[in-house]
This record gives structure tokens, sequence and C-alpha cells, in this order.
């Protein structure tokens, strides 16, 4: 589960990125795909009592994605930390800080998924702010060009990393306990090979709106962490991840509708004046 899903995710929100643009690839990389089987193999490996604890600090590891998504971002667009490189190792190292911080805060579930949501619409307040009034244009258009030009060994190299990092990650927080392993869920493993791919691809706006993407796909993370929390000490594992499950795909198909329903709406007013 946890080497050949998230992989394969990766490569189809690959896929789609070149099909429909950097954004829904974001938004497809951000779903619990990685943090969703490891939470699932830590309950049955440990019980319902670790899971649970797990999936609340997942929550808190939400908020380290957001930091990552923003300081990747911010990276890219500066002359001397452009490269994919130098940016991926800073950001996971602000990143990994911030894990380490928070798997040390207590916190109930309600108010981890307060934090995750406030970091998370403070990401894309800070990435909004760096957009230039083109982006969206360039973007599509450097995607195009860059699916074109992208060598054959491209997805495969993207499903190895993916696959590689996957494996250190959960190697290391196995050991951990609940709070640190629950933090770590959701490192951005997926998040960093599509956003690496797409800064080395596309240049630094094809990767913002990667992440754009990115930080859009949080709020069905968020609920999913959640809804495990809560759920899998009183329905069991089965139920509890049925249940999560069902509950993110309708919530991110109900927040695709309403962000393509708000575009149309600013599209026509720019039409109309």
């Amino acid at each position: 589960m946890k080497l050949l899903l998230a992989p394969a995710l990766v490569v189809a929100s690959s896929l789609a990125g070149r099909r429909w643009g950097p954004a829904l690839a974001g938004t497809l990389v951000a779903l619990p795909i990685v943090a969703g089987p490891i939470l699932a193999i830590t309950c049955l490996e440990h019980g319902r009592v670790f899971a649970a604890r797990a999936a609340a600090a997942s929550l808190l590891g939400l908020v380290t994605l957001a930091l990552f998504a923003v300081v990747f971002a911010l990276l890219a667009r500066a002359p001397r930390t452009g490269h994919w490189a130098v940016a991926l190792p800073l950001a996971w190292l602000v990143c990994l800080i911030a894990d380490l911080a928070l798997s040390r805060l207590p916190v109930p579930p309600v108010v981890a998924l307060c934090l995750s949501l406030a970091a998370t619409v403070a990401g894309a307040k800070a990435l909004a702010r760096t957009r230039s009034g083109s982006a969206a244009g360039a973007a599509a258009g450097v995607t195009g060009s860059a699916a074109r030009r992208t060598p054959w060994w491209d997805l495969p190299a993207r499903a190895a990393a993916t696959a590689l990092l996957v494996t250190a990650v959960t190697t290391a927080a196995a050991h951990l306990g609940p709070d640190l392993t629950g933090v770590l869920a959701p490192f951005p493993i997926g998040t960093s090979v599509v956003a690496a791919f797409a800064l080395a691809q596309g240049g630094a706006t094809v990767a913002m709106a990667t992440l754009r993407g990115v930080l859009l796909g949080l709020w069905g993370f968020a609920a999913f962490c959640f809804l495990v929390a809560e759920l899998v000490e009183p329905l069991g594992g089965g139920q509890a991840f049925g249940v999560a499950v069902v509950c993110t795909l309708a919530l991110q198909v109900t927040v695709g509708r309403l962000r393509a329903v708000t575009a149309a709406r600013r599209e026509f007013a720019a039409y109309g004046r």
C-alpha cells in the first residue's frame, strides 16, 4: 500500500496535470493517498487508540504541509534558490523543524482541525499575493510545452522518487510513537515530487500553480484525518476509514464545483465590463 498507491497517484496526477493544468495535479496529489495507508497500517499494527492519536496529530502535519507549499513556491521564485535541488531540501528542512515542534503540541482534534484549515487559508492567500496578472495563462502555456518535451523516463522517475521517499519516511516514523508518526504522515512526499518536476520542467510559474492546487486539496485531507481521529475508536478501522474516504471525495467534488462556479462568474463579470 505504501509503495504502490503513492507512486500511482503521482503518475496519475502528473498525467492529469499535462491534460488539464498544474492546479489539478496539485489538488490530486494533496489527497491522503500516502497518509491514508500509513494511518490504516498503523491502526492494524498498533490498535485504535494509537491510530486515533496519530490521525489527530496528522492534522497538525497539514499545517507544515501548507508551510512547505508556501516556502517552496517562494524559494522557486528567488534567483539563488530557484533550482529544485536547492529549493526542495530547504523546504524539507523547514517542514521537518515545524513537524518536530508541532509533535510536542498536545491539542484535541477539533483544535488541530482549526489550525490546519487556518494554515491552508493563510497559505493560499500568501501564494495569491505573489501571483502576477498573467500567471494563469503563462502556466497553461508552459505546461503544454513542457508536456510535449518530457523524456520517456519522466513518469518512471516520478514513481521511483515517490516510492523512495515513502520508504524513508515510513521507516523512520514507525519507531517514533503516535504523535510524531501522525505529524510525519502528511509529509510532502508526492507533493515534493510533483512540485520539483513542475519547477524543473515548467519553471516557477508552473510550480506555484501546482502548489496552489495542493492547498486547495488540503480541505479534503483535513476532513479525512479529523474523521479518522474521531471515529476509529468507536467504529473500528474499516468503518471509520470508509466514512472518511467517502466524505473526503464528496468534499473535494463540492469544492471543485464551487471553484468552477466562482471562476465562471468572474469570467462573465469581466466579459460584461
